[in-house]
């Protein structure tokens, strides 16, 4: 069954049709949520919001563009009201420093500051991510980590194709702004 057969059965309430769908888009809804929110927990939360938010407006689809960008944008619009409303929060996203067991303890402590410093500099990246204008951070998640093309992207933020090339090469160039103190200081290091 192909998609738009999948959105006219579960626009006439086939439970199963719908759950295709949602198998279809879950892992790029939940990527997309926890790219801007930066909380494994809070993305899931926000991903079964959006497609319970899809299931309720899927009487409104008219096949003007594909599913997947409506399903976006009622993504990145529900994702918005959140961080509208949870501005001053601060989620931080905590790897385990566990070594693996039956390491020996020179190869335990390499691991572990590997590890601490891959979580450092991710870390870094959320925070000067999190200090960009919204626009900036969803269109840096949607080419970049989503891999949506400009087209796509255009279509679901409701902008031109240039408007996408011109807003992602400002964001790139605050991103590496934002960064440049750090990684010129020898390796990354703050």
């Amino acid at each position: 069954m192909d998609e738009n057969q999948a959105v006219r059965l579960a626009q006439q309430g086939d439970q199963e049709a719908f759950s295709m769908l949602v198998k279809a888009y879950q892992n790029r809804v939940f990527g997309l949520a926890v790219n801007v929110v930066h909380n494994r927990e809070t993305a899931d939360d926000l991903a079964q919001e959006i497609f319970l938010k899809a299931y309720l407006s899927l009487s409104k689809f008219r096949f003007e563009s594909e599913f997947g960008t409506w399903l976006y944008q009622i993504a990145i619009n529900h994702i918005r009201d959140y961080l509208r409303k949870h501005k001053k929060e601060k989620n931080e996203l905590r790897l385990e420093d566990i070594p693996e067991p039956g390491l020996p303890e020179k190869e335990a402590s390499l691991q572990l500051a590997e590890q601490q410093e891959a979580e450092r500099r991710k870390k870094l990246l959320r925070q000067k991510l999190e200090e960009m204008p919204d626009k900036y951070r969803l269109i840096l998640s949607l080419r970049d980590i989503q891999g949506l093309s400009y087209e796509e992207i255009g279509k679901i933020l409701k902008i031109s194709p240039g408007t996408v090339d011109s807003r992602l090469h400002r964001a790139r160039r605050l991103l590496r702004k934002k960064l440049a103190p750090f990684l010129s200081q020898g390796g990354g290091r703050p």
